[in-house]
C-alpha cells in the first residue's frame, strides 16, 4: 500500500489496554497455588508464572537449510526453526498451565532464510491477493503474545514491515522507533497482558519493545526522512515509570539489542548497539530483559540497577529457534499490590524435541514451493568454488562476488564523468559452507554466497583512503610472529570481529603482514603494477551496509555516491549468471592479496 502518514503510523496508538491470555484454565500448578509464610496470622498469597522468549528467528520455521537443500545441522548439533520451538512451548505449558504463561519474541523475524525472502520478494505478502507471511502463520499458530523490532525487520522497505504487522495476532513492539516528523512511537511502544492468578487480582504484566538505533544506519535508504531511532536508554527511561504507573506489576524488556555495551558502527550515531544491559543498569523498575540482536547464548545474566540495587534479569536465547528462554517469576502479595519476590532465567534446547506437525503441516505447501525455486538450474560453472579459505586466502569464490560488483557498477557509469575512473570491489566471505559447484549451477548455490539483503552503491575514494580501509580491515587478523606456528581455525576473528566485517578488495594487490600490529599491516599496496598513488581516484563497488557506515569502516560512509542501485546484490549475482548461463571461473580468478609475515607468504 502506498506509503503516507495516515497508513504509516496507522495502527500505533499507544494503549494500555491488556489482553487476558486466552486458553482453558485446566488445573493449576502446584508453585501458583497460594502458599507462603504466616503474616498477621493470615498466609501470604503467592503465585508464579513464565515467559518464554525467542530472539533472531531470520525466517527459520523448519529445521531446514535452504542452502543445502537438507536438514540444518552444524558441529553442535543444533536444531532450528519455529516448529521446534511449537514442541517446547507446548511442553512448558502443559508443565506450567497455560494461563501461567506468555510467549514473546525480541526481533529479527522476516529475513534471513530463502523462505522468508520468497514471500518478500519473489511472491510477496505485500502484492494483490498477496499471501500470508510463513512467520506471521507460525507465530500466530504457536500463540506469541509480542515481539519486538529488529533491525532485519526493515531490510524489505516500511511497507513489507507494515504488511507483516497486520497479518501478525500479536502487537510488534517500538518504542524506540519513532516517527520522523512526530517523533511519537511509529509502532506500538509496550503491550499489558493480565495474567489470571488462582485467587486475588490479575497480575498485570508489561511488555517494553526496544529496537535498534542501527537501522538508521544500516537501512538507511529505507527509513531516511521516516523514523528515527533514538538509544534504548533514554526511551526506556521514558517508558517504564508510565508502565509502572499504569498499574504494571511486572516489566519485561525485549530488546533487540546485545548486552555488551559496544556498537559496530562506532561514534556515527550517539546512541550503543547493544546498550541492553545499560537498560538494566541505568533504569529502575525492570525485572527482566530478553535480549537479542548479538546471535549469542546467555541462559542467565544478572545485573544490578545502580539506583535501587537491585538485580535485573537477562536472558538470550541462541539465533534461529536454536534455544528457547524461560523467565520464571515468583511473586507475592504484599501491601496490596503483587510484587516481584524471584526472577531466574534458563534456556531449553530446541534439538531435544520434534518438529511440532501442527506447523510442518500448516507451511508445509510454502516450504515446497520456495524449495522447488531455490533448486531451479541457471546456469554452468567450469569449476568449483568454496568459502571454506576465504577468511585468510585469495579465493575464486570471493573474485567471483567482486567480478560481478565491479562489472555492474562499471556499466552503470557508463557515458558518465566517472566513467574512465577504475572500479575496484569489496566482499566479505559471509558463510565459510558456501561455495558453487562445477557443472549446474541452482539459485539456492549463488544465493549462498550473499544471504543478506544488501544492494550495491559506487563510492568514490583516493589511494590513501583505500589504504586505511585496507589497514582497518586486517585488524580481523590475530597478531601471529614470524616462525610461530599458524592454525587457520585460530588467525581470524581478533577482537570478535565478525567475517563479515573483514573485506577483501579486487583491483588492487597487496600484502597483509600479520606479525606486524594493527594499521601498519598493509604491504607492497600497488595499482596496475605500480605502487598506489594515494592521491588517485577510484570507484568502490561496496555494498549498501559498508557504505552506510556498517562495521564503521573509514571513508566509505562520507565519500561521494556516484550511483545505487535497489536490488540486491543476490539478485544481481543471480541475474548475470542466468544472463550468460556460464561462470568462467579463469576469467576473474587470480591471487591479488596474501597473508604475509616479515615478507614470505603464511600460505
Amino acid at each position: 500500500m502506498p506509503l503516507n502518514r495516515r497508513n504509516f503510523l496507522g495502527r500505533t496508538a499507544v494503549t494500555g489496554a491488556g489482553v487476558a491470555l486466552a486458553g482453558a484454565v485446566g488445573t493449576v500448578p502446584a508453585e501458583a497455588a497460594s502458599s507462603g509464610a504466616e503474616s498477621s496470622g493470615r498466609r501470604k498469597k503467592r503465585y508464579s508464572f513464565t515467559v518464554m522468549g525467542t530472539t533472531d528467528l531470520h525466517g527459520h520455521v523448519f529445521n531446514w537449510d535452504y542452502f543445502t537443500d537438507a536438514e540444518f545441522d552444524d558441529k553442535a548439533h543444533n536444531d532450528v526453526g519455529l516448529a521446534k520451538i511449537s514442541t517446547l512451548v507446548d511442553q512448558v505449558r502443559a508443565e506450567k498451565g497455560r494461563r501461567n504463561t506468555l510467549l514473546i519474541d525480541a526481533g529479527d523475524t522476516i529475513q534471513g532464510t530463502q523462505l522468508s525472502y520468497y514471500y518478500a520478494k519473489v511472491d510477496p505478502i505485500t502484492g494483490a491477493n498477496g499471501p500470508v507471511h510463513p512467520m506471521a502463520r507460525a507465530m500466530n499458530a504457536i500463540g506469541y503474545d509480542a515481539a519486538a523490532l529488529g533491525n532485519h525487520e526493515f531490510n524489505y522497505g516500511i511497507p513489507t514491515l507494515r504488511k507483516f504487522e497486520e497479518q501478525c495476532d500479536f502487537p510488534l513492539l517500538g518504542a524506540n522507533a519513532l516517527d520522523a516528523k512526530s517523533l511519537k512511537p511509529a509502532f506500538r511502544p509496550y503491550v499489558i497482558k493480565k495474567v489470571c492468578t488462582p485467587s486475588g487480582r490479575d497480575v498485570r504484566v508489561a511488555v517494553l519493545g526496544l529496537t535498534n538505533p542501527g537501522i538508521a544506519i544500516w537501512d538507511k535508504a529505507n527509513v531516511q526522512g521516516k523514523m528515527v531511532f533514538p538509544g534504548l536508554e533514554e526511551q526506556a527511561a521514558k517508558w517504564v515509570p508510565r508502565l509502572r504507573s499504569l498499574g504494571a506489576d511486572v516489566v519485561i524488556v525485549s530488546a533487540h539489542s546485545g548486552s555488551s555495551g559496544t556498537s559496530s558502527y562506532g561514534d556515527q550515531l550517539p546512541h550503543i548497539e547493544n546498550a541492553a544491559a545499560l537498560v538494566a543498569e541505568q533504569v529502575p523498575g525492570i525485572d527482566a530483559i530478553l535480549v537479542g540482536h548479538a546471535h549469542t547464548e546467555i541462559p542467565e545474566y544478572r545485573v544490578v540497577n545502580k539506583k535501587t540495587g537491585k538485580q535485573v534479569v537477562l536472558s538470550e536465547p541462541l539465533k534461529w529457534g536454536q534455544r528457547l528462554t524461560l523467565f520464571d517469576f515468583d511473586l507475592v502479595w504484599d501491601r496490596g499490590a503483587w510484587q516481584v519476590e524471584s526472577v531466574s532465567a534458563k534456556v531449553l534446547n530446541s534439538n531435544t524435541v520434534a518438529e511440532d506437525r501442527k506447523i510442518t503441516r500448516l507451511l508445509s505447501a510454502e516450504h515446497r514451493k520456495v524449495v522447488a525455486y531455490v533448486n531451479q538450474v541457471i546456469g554452468t560453472s567450469t569449476a568449483a568454488m568454496g568459502a571454506a579459505e576465504a577468511p585468510f586466502k585469495d579465493t575464486p569464490v570471493i573474485d567471483f562476488i567482486n567480478h560481478v560488483q565491479a562489472e555492474t557498477v562499471r556499466a552503470a557509469l557508463a557515458g558518465t564523468a566517472y566513467a574512465k575512473l577504475p572500479v575496484l570491489s569489496q566482499a566479505s566471505c559471509f558463510s565459510r559452507t558456501a561455495g558453487v559447484p562445477a557443472g549446474k549451477v541452482t539459485i539456492r548455490e549463488v544465493a549462498g554466497l550473499y544471504p543478506f539483503e544488501n544492494t550495491l552503491e559506487a563510492r568514490l575514494l583516493t589511494g590513501a583512503q583505500l589504504r586505511a580501509y585496507l589497514e582497518f580491515s586486517a585488524r580481523y587478523y590475530v597478531r601471529t610472529p614470524a616462525g610461530a606456528p599458524v592454525d587457520p581455525a585460530k588467525l581470524t576473528n581478533a577482537d570478535a570481529i565478525p567475517d563479515y566485517n573483514y573485506d577483501a578488495v579486487s583491483g588492487l594487490s597487496y600484502e597483509i603482514d600479520i606479525a606486524k600490529a594493527p594499521g601498519s599491516r598493509i604491504m607492497n599496496l600497488s595499482f596496475d603494477g605500480k605502487p598506489l598513488d594515494d592521491s588517485a581516484e577510484f570507484v568502490l563497488a561496496v555494498n549498501n551496509y559498508r557504505a552506510s557506515g556498517g562495521g564503521n569502516f573509514p571513508h566509505v560512509a562520507g565519500a561521494k555516491q556516484l550511483w545505487a542501485n535497489s536490488d540486491e546484490i543476490r539478485n544481481t549475482i543471480i541475474g548475470w549468471v542466468k544472463a550468460r548461463g556460464t561462470v568462467d571461473v579463469g576469467r576473474f580468478a587470480s591471487v591479488d592479496w596474501k597473508l604475509t609475515r616479515d615478507g614470505v607468504p603464511v600460505f
